[in-house]
């Protein structure tokens, strides 16, 4: 299950396919230090995204595999 406070790094490496969601949400810097320092819910904040609405499209792609 996917929170606000995993990092980028930390869902993809539950499952590399959740790239294009990233990707969606105009989150691109995929590998760069921050995806593996910061929380999703403050590169939410710096990309200015409804966080809860991506933790909640990563679970439903997640649970549906």
């Amino acid at each position: 299950m996917v929170t606000k406070d995993m990092s980028i790094g930390q869902v993809l490496a539950i499952d590399r396919e959740t790239i294009p969601i990233f990707l969606r949400y105009g989150m691109h810097c995929l590998g760069c230090p921050h995806a593996t320092a910061e929380s999703l819910e403050d590169a939410g904040l710096v990309h200015g995204i409804d966080v809860d609405k991506l933790v909640d499209e990563l679970n439903a792609f997640l649970e549906g595999k």
